[in-house]
């Protein structure tokens, strides 16, 4: 059976003023249908790089990137993508920002009253029913998150992107936006692939870590399973053994990463707060 998603032995390199940048070397990586993927790693280490490439937004120097055996080349609607910056349409209302990626995605395919349905359904999927009404400005950091969400998902994406969706929301919003992230992906079973730099959001929403090895050049350095069952309860694996397991891989990682990168810069320890503040 062949690979849902398949990134093969991609390079990037970017020309600078001061030469050739090699961002990313044979970074390989398969994923199957359904799958929710977390990206990690230390500030620099080509996270978005990858994530953009699988959106089309950028081309690939070495490699390719294959969706069920096709060759992305652009940017796609079987891909969207949601932003750290929600990225919506200040005039336009939270229905109406919906309605946008609906009508480009849908339009002579579902009529008026289906397109409004499917519009109205994706945004009870994020709990903003109440707000349909409203102007971005209206409406809190973490609600305009959940119209972007809301916004991607109305496409009906074959891979949903996610860049550091929560990094700019405060803690109890994030915890709010990471249980309606793990319900949405339960309900419909599609494929995710999402940046973060917060170890315990990783090891709480993914099947698998994929662990970056720092830049230039950067590759996967590791990636773990994460065997927890589904549907998880934050609270309860506070004090599970294999989710403290997987909590240990990744920091081990990173410590190991920080190590590198102060050897190189003359540095002779690494301290916990370095690592807690890059993870």
């Amino acid at each position: 059976m062949s690979t849902f998603l398949n990134i093969s032995q991609i390079g990037k390199t970017f020309q600078t003023d001061d030469g050739d940048f090699e961002a990313l070397q044979n970074v390989d990586l398969k994923i199957d249908q359904g799958d929710f993927v977390t990206l990690i790693g230390h500030s620099g280490c080509g996270k978005s790089t990858v994530l953009n490439i699988v959106a089309g937004l950028l081309d690939v120097t070495t490699g390719g990137v294959f969706l069920e055996n096709e060759l992305i080349t652009e940017p796609g609607p079987d891909r969207a993508v949601v932003f750290q910056n929600h990225a919506l349409m200040p005039w336009l209302t939270v229905y109406e920002n919906v309605a946008i990626a609906v009508r480009s995605v849908f339009r002579g395919q579902k009529t008026k009253a289906e397109m409004d349905d499917w519009i109205k359904h994706n945004l009870a999927l994020v709990n903003m029913s109440h707000a349909l009404k409203k102007l971005p400005n209206e409406i809190s950091g973490g609600m305009k998150q959940r119209v972007g969400i809301a916004r991607a998902l109305a496409m009906q994406p074959k891979v949903l992107l996610m860049d550091e969706p929560f990094g700019a929301l405060d803690a109890l919003t994030r915890a709010q936006l990471q249980e309606s992230t793990m319900a949405i992906h339960r309900e419909l079973a599609n494929t995710v692939i999402m940046i973060t730099h917060d170890v315990d959001e990783a090891v709480l929403l993914s099947d698998r870590i994929v662990m970056m090895t720092n830049g230039p050049s950067a590759t996967i350095g590791e990636v773990i399973d994460v065997p927890l069952e589904r549907p998880r309860d934050r609270l309860q694996l506070a004090e599970h053994p294999q989710y403290n397991h997987c909590r240990r891989l990744v920091l081990d990682f990173l410590y190991r990463s920080q190590a590198v990168t102060h050897d190189e810069e003359g540095a002779t320890e690494v301290n916990e707060e370095d690592v807690s503040a890059a993870a």
